[in-house]
């Protein structure tokens, strides 16, 4: 069992991709024991037993998992197995095969993994002894990435299609990276390839040149809206607390004043948060609440199935003004939203002491990349958090609503505060998190969770079964 280790080193921001933690657990094919992660201060949840915290089975038992949709992932370099681990880890939790995982023959009506490479797809290669870069261009760190997005949107939706949009540099803080990817984007939507994209990445608003060079970069974001695509964004993984560029040489220097990050504060992308998900990850039937197991915030915040994760990115924009649909009436008890936008709009399971397994395996020299305490990593199963674990789970649940749908939803932020402003409706459709604190450093004020919308959780996380048939009859005017 390896020590945690932190997806990047402390030398500079931990921003991309918005993995906060992971720690590898077994070199096995087979999934660790519950018993195995509590000896690591963890609770680590099966797909399974996050169905179930967010009450997604019904909808599957229905026959509503995704079936007819894809999701486009979006993420520097790729990773040269995923359809190999993607195989391993739908074998380990008895998960739908989709056409496209590595020894699985296609047939009718599978859902299907696929990759757009649309610059090029480099090797999962070591970086060179004399290289002076952050770290943040380590191709074995986005593998990991990759292998949590594809895993764990596939289990949260198993009869969506995916496919992996992968672009050759990786994004730093705003310096590089962005420009690709928004492009990537712009393709996927211009050939009608998805209805739901997924962006595991951000960056501080304050790490761009200026406002309109984020402005430039929006371009994507707009189509979408136009052609019926959700776009998803990951929070953050530092709460308030960011950074500026990061030169090759040295760290980013520490924005003074609370942040957010940047796609998931645009108004056009659902920002997504993250909690603690304090439920039995043993149910699999049911929401069960647990404050005996480890980890220990859970015990301290007694009879809460979710706090607010204090690693949340959260707040308020400072170049986007209040979206309309932030403008009206929202649930009794909310964190008031002034003249700038709100992030996040939505929560889901993120940290890494109640996170999410997933199989990893790369090449022997991309292995050197990951860090588990002082040695590389090495292939196995991982419990892993941040928003990049709520986010491409979230993507699953919008591409189930799109199937309620029979069609892309697009823009879902008017209707989800359109349910929420409904009491009777938000008392049901939400799990609303009202503890937590996303004070990531003492130096940089933080804000608690608290009822109705917050800059933690935002309007909460969702009671799937409930929420997305609701959604769709908002996203109509219903």
């Amino acid at each position: 069992m390896s020590s945690p280790s932190g997806a990047l080193s402390a030398a500079y921001p931990r921003v991309h991709p918005t993995v906060a933690d992971y720690l590898q657990l077994t070199s096995s094919q087979i999934p660790p024991t519950q018993a195995q992660c509590a000896t690591a201060g963890r609770r680590c949840f099966s797909p399974q037993a996050i169905r179930a915290a967010y009450n997604v089975t019904p909808l599957h038992a229905a026959g509503y998992d995704g079936r007819g949709q894809t999701i486009a992932i979006v993420d520097s370099y790729g990773s040269d197995t995923m359809a190999h681990d993607l195989h391993v880890f739908d074998q380990a939790f008895g998960v739908a095969a989709m056409c496209g995982e590595e020894g699985v023959p296609c047939q009718a009506g599978m859902p299907k993994f696929s990759e757009l490479h649309l610059q090029g797809a480099p090797a999962t290669v070591a970086p060179p002894p004399t290289s002076k870069g952050t770290g943040q261009e380590d191709k074995s760190a986005w593998a990991l990435e990759v292998a949590l997005d594809v895993e764990t949107a596939h289990a949260m939706a198993p009869g969506a299609n995916i496919l992996l949009v992968t672009t050759p540099t990786a994004e730093t803080l705003g310096v590089q990276g962005f420009p690709q990817m928004m492009a990537a984007e712009q393709y996927v939507i211009d050939h009608h390839m998805a209805t739901v994209i997924s962006q595991s990445f951000a960056s501080a608003e304050g790490a761009f040149a200026s406002s309109q060079s984020l402005e430039n970069l929006r371009y994507a974001f707009k189509s979408a809206a136009q052609n019926g695509v959700t776009v998803l964004g990951s929070s953050g993984d530092n709460g308030t607390a960011d950074s500026t560029k990061t030169p090759v040489k040295s760290g980013g220097t520490p924005i003074p004043y609370p942040s957010v990050e940047w796609p998931a504060s645009d108004p056009l992308v659902t920002g997504v948060g993250g909690t603690y998900l304090c439920t039995d990850p043993g149910a699999t039937g049911s929401r069960v609440t647990d404050s005996a197991d480890k980890p220990a915030v859970c015990g301290t915040n007694s009879g809460q199935s979710e706090v607010g994760w204090t690693f949340s990115g959260g707040g308020y924009s400072r170049i986007f003004d209040r979206p309309d649909y932030q403008a009206g009436a929202l649930p009794e008890g909310s964190t008031a939203i002034g003249a700038k936008r709100g992030v996040p709009d939505m929560g889901l399971q993120a940290a890494p002491s109640t996170g999410a397994l997933v199989y990893v395996s790369l090449p022997p020299d991309g292995n050197s990349g990951l860090k588990c305490g002082s040695s590389p990593c090495s292939t196995g199963w991982y419990d892993i958090g941040g928003t990049s674990l709520s986010c491409p789970q979230w993507a699953g649940l919008v591409s189930i609503a799109d199937q309620i749908n029979a069609g892309g939803l697009g823009l879902i932020n008017p209707a989800l505060y359109r349910i929420a402003a409904n009491p009777s409706q938000y008392a049901v459709d939400f799990n609303d998190t009202t503890t937590g604190n996303n004070t990531a450093d003492p130096t940089v004020p933080g804000y608690p969770a608290t009822k109705g919308w917050d800059p933690v959780t935002g309007l909460g996380t969702p009671n799937a079964a409930k929420l997305l048939p609701d959604l769709v009859s908002a996203a109509h005017g219903g």
